[in-house]
Formats: structure tokens, sequence, C-alpha cells
């Protein structure tokens, strides 16, 4: 799998903005010192910023603008890093065709490392577009860009998909039920907070969740 391949995979940016944001939320409910996702409201102006990090090096961002979707991912490891050269260098093709009312996120500092956006996978999709976009990247049968294991839960989106990489990532049982509610836009709860960490402070909880811009009962 690759950027081709994610394609398709990829909701509607309102789809994909809420979902990047229950992520968030559940992953603050789970562990809020160390979520790997995480979701800020009017980053910018009017524009929310996405992203996960799963402390290896390995991340990747999704900027939300009035002007269209702008998302990208960096795998360290795989054939398409930018540190296979040097100085480092984008896979050839990997940003050719981003329109101009996004391509200026390519070269936002704090997107980038030292300077350079660390990417191996990039992808967009204009307002008003009938489809995502990426640039004319080719990659040999066995050659990667990451994006198999950096966007396969994303692309997703199920509460059984989110269930299984928390379970895995934190090493304990997580109720499907309350994945699934948070999924759905349900407001947090007393309920919810207690059923996927029982030993939390509720309002504690609530204020984190609020700040993501999501709706949280009284």
């Amino acid at each position: 799998m690759n950027v081709h391949d994610l394609l398709p995979l990829l909701p509607d940016p309102a789809v994909l903005a809420a979902r990047c944001r229950a992520f968030a939320v559940l992953d603050t409910v789970l562990d809020p010192t160390a979520p790997m996702h995480t979701y800020q409201p009017n980053w910018r102006e009017g524009v929310d910023l996405a992203r996960m990090e799963n402390g290896s090096g390995d991340q990747w961002g999704i900027v939300f603008d009035p002007a269209g979707v702008f998302l990208h991912g960096f795998d360290h490891e795989c054939d398409a890093t930018p540190w296979r050269e040097d100085p480092r260098a984008h896979w050839p093709g990997l940003l050719d065709g981003l329109p101009a009312s996004l391509a200026h996120y390519a070269t936002t500092p704090e997107l980038q490392f030292e300077g350079f956006l660390d990417a191996t996978v990039c992808a967009w999709r204009e307002t008003g577009a009938a489809a995502w976009h990426c640039g004319p990247v080719t990659f040999a049968a066995d050659e990667s860009d990451g994006t198999e294991w950096l966007f396969d839960l994303l692309a997703d989106g199920s509460a059984e998909a989110y269930a299984n990489f928390a379970e895995e990532n934190w090493d304990r049982p997580i109720d499907l039920d309350a994945v699934r509610a948070i999924l759905t836009g349900a407001p947090l709860t007393r309920h919810i907070v207690a059923t996927l960490s029982p030993t939390a402070n509720f309002e504690t909880k609530a204020e984190r969740v609020h700040a993501l811009g999501h709706p949280v009962s009284p």
C-alpha cells in the first residue's frame, strides 16, 4: 500500500476532521500525558491541525483550511525518507501538483524539521474537489512510502480499529461502546471517562476535551 492506494480510502474532509478530533479525544481520555493523536482547533485563524506522533520519529499532520486539506506523513525508515540523501530531498514527484492555495503549508516552520518538511507521503484536496490527489510518485514493488502503517487506522476509522490500536498501545482492554460513542460525536460523559479511564478526574478530562472542540456533557 502506498499513497495511491490511500486516496480512495480517505473520507470527505469533514468526516476526516471529525475522525481526527475523535482520535485525539480518545487518546486524551486514555493517556493525557502522552496522546499519540492531537487536534488543535484554530491553529491558524479558521484553520485546524491534526497530528499523530508515535514517539519514535514517525508522524503525520493534516491541515484543515477553508481552501482545502493538506495531508503529510513521515516514516523515517521507509524507502521514501528524505534522509536517504544528503542534503535531504523529497521522493521524486511528492509535491508536484500541490495547488497554490495549499502549497505554503509545505514551508510552514511548525510543520518542518530544521527548515525542511520531513515527508514520505503527501496528499491534498481543495475545497469543492470531488476527490483526493497526490503527486506523480512511483514505487517499485519492494519500495514503501510508509502509508500502510501510518494511515491504516485513519483510513479505517472504525471503533474496532481504534480499540485494537489502543489495546496494543496501552496494553489494557478498551471498551468498544465508549469508543464508538466518541467516534459518532456523542458528548463526553462521566460514564465514558469512567469506562475508559477509571481513575481519571472527570473535570480535568472534560476541560481538556472541551479545548479540542468536542462536546462535553455537564
